[in-house]
C-alpha cells in the first residue's frame, strides 16, 4: 500500500499553482492588484466559463477557481502577470462581459500604472475575483414575450 501525503499549497497537476497557505492568504490582502469585480453577460453560464477559461489561459493567466450556480451566477478567480493586463481586459470585453463601472475604472488604473510604472512591474501578479450574473437571451425572450390566455 502506498501512502500519499497531502501537502497544503501543492496541486496534483504540475502546471497548476497550489492554493495559498494561511499566511500567504493573509498577505494577499496587501497585494495592491487583488481586485474584486462584477459583470453581467447574455451568454449561457457553462459556455461563458469555457470561453473565459480558454481566453485567460491563452493570455498566460492562471484560473485558480471557477464555477456556475443554478441561478446563473458565474464565479472565477484568476491571476495574470501585469504585463498582459491589456490582453486580459480585452478578452473579458470580447467574451461579451459588461463590466461594472468600478471594474472598468480598476482595470484602466491597472493598465495605466503598468504602462507608466517601472519596467520590472510587468512581472508582478494581479489577481481578479470576478462575479458574473448571466441572463441568457432565451430566458429574456421568454420573459418579454406576450402570454396569451
Amino acid at each position: 500500500m502506498i501512502a500519499i501525503m497531502f501537502q497544503p499549497g501543492l496541486s496534483d497537476k504540475p502546471y497548476m499553482r497550489g492554493f495559498p497557505s494561511t499566511s500567504e492568504a493573509m498577505q494577499a490582502s496587501a497585494i495592491p492588484w487583488a481586485m474584486q469585480m462584477r459583470a453581467v453577460s447574455m451568454d449561457e453560464p457553462g459556455r461563458l466559463v469555457q470561453t473565459l477559461t480558454g481566453a485567460i489561459l491563452g493570455c498566460g493567466g492562471w484560473v485558480l477557481s471557477r464555477g456556475a450556480s443554478e441561478s446563473g451566477t458565474v464565479s472565477m478567480l484568476f491571476e495574470f502577470e501585469r504585463g498582459v493586463c491589456i490582453d486580459i481586459y480585452s478578452i473579458l470585453i470580447a467574451a461579451g462581459l459588461e463590466l461594472s463601472g468600478s471594474a472598468h475604472m480598476r482595470f484602466t488604473e491597472l493598465c495605466q500604472c503598468t504602462r507608466l510604472g517601472p519596467q520590472d512591474c510587468g512581472d508582478d501578479i494581479a489577481s481578479v475575483d470576478l462575479e458574473i450574473q448571466t441572463y441568457p437571451a432565451t430566458s429574456i425572450r421568454e420573459e418579454s414575450s406576450p402570454r396569451w390566455a
